[in-house]
């Protein structure tokens, strides 16, 4: 009976877990992909990578620009300055039509995806919201002396209190965002950058085995570097570099970069392996990603290193440090475990023959055990339950996976209550 009290336990368990990812699951792009009058500000959000940005976050209100106000954005900027323009426009809150007009004293700062990238002094990533007379909301940059430039136009989709989306009719410009200097991959001091963030030993690496070159090439089109520090190469357990045949070394230090721009966002999303500039048709040379709350690991299969801090964010060239050497299988990997060493083969001895008595009787064979019974082999999980939206959006399959948790919730633990209570009781 323990055993079946057990099984229901760990199914209730199993199933909350399951209604609280997929209550919260959203995708940004299938979202707006229902909305032609957004399809740059979706194309944008894509070319950036903010939309990973935004789908691995739980509680977010995306400001979406229509195709018409969009383009007095975009039309003479590059592209890394848009992304600082757009990141502006994701609220780190959720904020439906209610909510707007309900905020305290009037009027409030709330915090962007902007502020989170570190390049954002003062309040120069924050927006004011402030719900003006009339029944009409103003949006504009919290930096002080800023002027609400944008308003609240209408709701797009809420999924509470997960995402809401909702279009705003005109671009919120906080001051110097536009002017800033957006260098192209091509104008990074790639070294440079390196040295000042602790990471010279894998500067001078790269630089005297040839792999810079490799790392400038690929850049214009997209390059993602993992950097260690230099505290890395002196840790215990760090082979000697010096031992490598030139090849190896090079396809270590290639085994740090990854051709296309990946921010950090976006390897929050990662479910599959990702491949490295060292990867062949012959080896693999990949990497695992797993995440934590905002932290994100990769692993090797021979050892595992955080990513520490975000050295250069500029699409389309991301660098990031690392707080250990990535140790690829293919070069340390550990060699497999030989196979058991067969037991001793022992000869029976032959018995014994004993002269026949008439009173005796032939021994009856040993009574078999009986056969262990069945374990018990929980059902097949039960489907997901269909997805269902906000009444203030428009009904859709996509964007979003959505479910009635309460109700479901409530008939598992019913059900499960009432089987433990007969057991128990029983």
């Amino acid at each position: 009976m323990g055993r079946t009290i057990l099984f229901f336990l760990t199914l209730t368990t199993v199933v909350l877990l399951e209604l609280t990812t997929t209550i919260t699951a959203h995708n940004i792009t299938d979202i707006l992909s229902g909305f032609p009058e957004y399809s740059d500000f979706n194309n944008y959000l894509t070319q950036t990578k903010l939309n990973d940005e935004i789908n691995s976050r739980q509680t977010i209100t995306v400001l979406v620009l229509n195709n018409g106000a969009l383009s007095a954005l975009t039309a003479k900027h590059p592209i890394s300055v848009i992304k600082n323009a757009l990141s502006l426009h994701v609220v780190l809150d959720y904020y439906d039509p209610t909510k707007l007009h309900q905020i305290p004293k009037g009027s409030t700062l709330s915090t962007t995806l902007y502020q989170t990238t570190g390049n954002a002094p003062g309040n120069l990533g924050f927006v004011n919201i402030t719900d003006l007379q009339g029944g009409k909301v103003g949006f504009g940059s919290a930096v002080p002396g800023s002027k609400l430039d944008s308003s609240y136009t209408k709701a797009v989709k809420q999924i509470p209190y997960n995402i809401s989306v909702i279009e705003i009719s005109a671009p919120i410009i906080a001051p110097g965002i536009l002017t800033a200097p957006a260098p192209t991959a091509s104008d990074v001091n790639i070294t440079a950058a390196l040295e000042k963030a602790g990471c010279k030993t894998f500067a001078s690496l790269i630089t005297s085995n040839g792999v810079l070159k490799t790392f400038q090439s690929t850049a214009d089109k997209g390059l993602t570097l993992f950097a260690p520090n230099d505290e890395a190469f002196k840790a215990a357990g760090v082979p000697d570099l010096n031992k490598l045949s030139n090849a190896d070394r090079v396809s270590l230090l290639l085994y740090h970069a990854r051709a296309g721009y990946t921010p950090k966002g976006t390897l929050k999303t990662t479910k599959d392996p990702i491949d490295t500039l060292a990867t062949n048709g012959a080896a693999k040379y990949d990497l695992k990603v797993t995440t934590a709350g905002d932290e994100v690991t990769l692993h090797t299969g021979v050892d595992s290193s955080r990513i520490s801090d975000t050295v250069l964010d500029a699409t389309p060239l991301a660098i990031f440090t690392v707080d250990n050497v990535l140790l690829p299988e293919e070069l340390f990997g550990k060699s497999p475990s030989p196979a058991p060493a067969p037991g001793p083969v022992t000869t029976p001895s032959p018995a014994p023959v004993l002269a026949p008595t008439p009173a005796s009787k032939a021994p009856s064979p040993a009574k078999a055990s009986p056969p262990a019974p069945p374990a018990d082999t929980p059902s097949d999980s039960p489907a997901n339950s269909p997805t269902a939206e906000s009444e203030s959006s428009k009904t859709t399959a996509s964007g979003a996976h959505h479910v009635k948790g309460s109700a479901v919730m409530a008939v598992v633990l019913t059900g499960c209550a009432t089987v433990i209570s007969s057991l128990i009781l029983s």
